[in-house]
């Protein structure tokens, strides 16, 4: 699904150049749970919006679905985050006073999907997301904060996207409720076969993947299987 052919990133030009990440390769298989693991300033940040198609590298090649996607143009990039990706962040995004149901809605509102569709693949992403339909009319400020973390996880899944890209998701959470959420990508990734790259700095956190790519100061430190978690692959 996902080809990384030495990437690099630099920031600013001549004396001031700062390079943020410094040829990084590899591939992600289609039915893969990979998490990316790195301390504050080890680049995975801009890795993850490289990935994400949020920003584009200065060199390198990255193909998603056999598209090359690092030298499109900022309307190509938008199409491919709508179609392809589903984003998972820290911060929740949703809208406060808007039932759960519509805030997972909104994307199919803005891909003029009609009503009735709209409401069903909402439905369908949130019971595969983990949440209950006595929730589906709560607004999203009625809810706990694992409860939130999983309607932006049916958010996310609401497009049928290739990639689930998650940054930090239980960052803004307790160990507890983290737990919870990191086992509904887990049940993703195993029941419903979903792609899903997990952006951490947690070492605990990480250990859900079933890979860990481990990168510091731009540059890969380790990738490796998780001994524990048998990867479900999907022909492509």
């Amino acid at each position: 699904m996902i080809e990384v052919k030495n990437i690099t990133k630099t920031y600013g030009a001549g004396d001031t150049a700062f390079q943020a990440l410094k040829g990084i390769s590899f591939d992600i298989q289609d039915g893969e749970f990979v998490a990316i693991m790195g301390p504050s300033g080890s680049g995975k940040s801009t890795l993850m919006h490289i990935l994400g198609c949020l920003d584009t590298p200065t060199s390198g090649t990255y193909k998603l679905d056999n598209k090359d996607v690092s030298k499109m143009d900022d309307e190509e990039l938008a199409d491919i985050r709508k179609d392809k990706i589903g984003f998972v962040f820290q911060a929740f995004n949703l809208l406060p006073r808007t039932t759960v149901l519509r805030n997972v809605m909104l994307p199919l509102i803005y891909a003029g999907v009609d009503a009735d569709e709209r409401e069903a693949r909402a439905e369908k992403s949130l019971l595969a997301a983990g949440m209950t339909e006595a929730h589906f009319a709560h607004k999203s400020n009625e809810l706990s904060g694992g409860q939130i973390q999983r309607v932006a996880i049916a958010r996310a899944l609401v497009n049928d996207p290739s990639l689930i890209l998650a940054d930090e998701p239980t960052g803004n959470l307790d160990t507890k409720t983290g737990e919870i959420v990191l086992g509904t990508f887990q049940k993703l990734n195993e029941e419903h076969g979903r792609t899903i790259i997990l952006i951490t700095h947690e070492p605990d956190v990480a250990e859900h993947a079933q890979r860990i790519i481990h990168i510091r100061d731009g540059e890969i430190l380790s990738d490796k299987k998780h001994p524990q978690r048998k990867a479900r692959h999907h022909a492509q």
